[in-house]
């Protein structure tokens, strides 16, 4: 069957986002008054979750048996990831974190080859659109045909349901479409959907069980390599 469109993950595969993801996590701790540090190393077992809310409680559960939850722990938790999300988004408008190697011309020769191009991943819209806004520019939500983000289905990665979601949307089927991942959870989640998925690694990641991808790549440096294996006549 045709290739008709190509869905993206965000943090690690548009851009290695991860390292300021645990720089602003940090900033938001010590904002708060909290003597919370995540290393590169701590930050590593973290990512077995996604979402930013749910690995804080990650955290709180498994590396904080002591810790006194205050009454409202929802919104504690919610507080300080709007925190971090600030922080965050500050370092993207600052052009601290650009697009990987490929991205961008990717989508613009997608585009251009008359695939439909949408977003599935577990990070928040603000975040999504400042790290877009910066990379591709202001009108960068009219490239993609459907966006799904952060907390717009109940269950995040690796369950399918952002995939099937954002399926749904595009009104095709799992066969009609590829995703592009870089984690194990997100190539999971993928796959769950029934989708063929290709894998970009960063230094999170690298070490990671791809088992049922399709390929992967340190990242998209050489297109046309990755065009030959999609079917894209760029």
């Amino acid at each position: 069957m045709t290739l008709k469109a190509i869905i993206f993950d965000v943090d690690g595969t548009l851009a290695d986002t991860e390292d300021a993801h645990r720089i602003a996590f940090n900033q938001a701790f010590a904002e708060n008054g909290l003597d919370w540090n995540w290393d590169v190393a701590l930050y590593d077992k973290l990512l077995k979750v996604t979402g930013g809310k749910e690995r804080i409680k990650y955290y709180v559960q498994d590396w904080l048996p002591d810790f006194r939850k205050p009454d409202d722990y929802e919104g504690f938790v919610k507080h300080l990831h709007v925190v971090k999300t600030g922080h965050y988004t500050a370092m993207l408008r600052d052009g601290k974190i650009p697009l990987r190697p490929g991205i961008r011309q990717l989508i613009n020769d997608a585009r251009q080859a008359g695939l439909r191009l949408a977003i599935a991943t577990t990070t928040s819209p603000e975040n999504v659109s400042a790290l877009l806004e910066v990379g591709l520019g202001k009108d960068w939500a009219s490239k993609f045909a459907t966006n799904g983000c952060g907390d717009i289905v109940p269950q995040k990665k690796p369950a399918p349901d952002i995939y099937n979601w954002v399926l749904n949307e595009l009104k095709l089927a799992p066969q009609d479409c590829i995703a592009l991942e870089d984690s194990n959870n997100g190539l999971r989640s993928s796959l769950a959907a029934g989708i063929k998925t290709y894998i970009t690694t960063n230094p999170y990641t690298c070490k990671q069980d791809f088992t049922g991808a399709t390929a992967v790549f340190e990242d998209l440096s050489d297109l046309p390599r990755f065009y030959s294996l999609i079917g894209l006549r760029a």
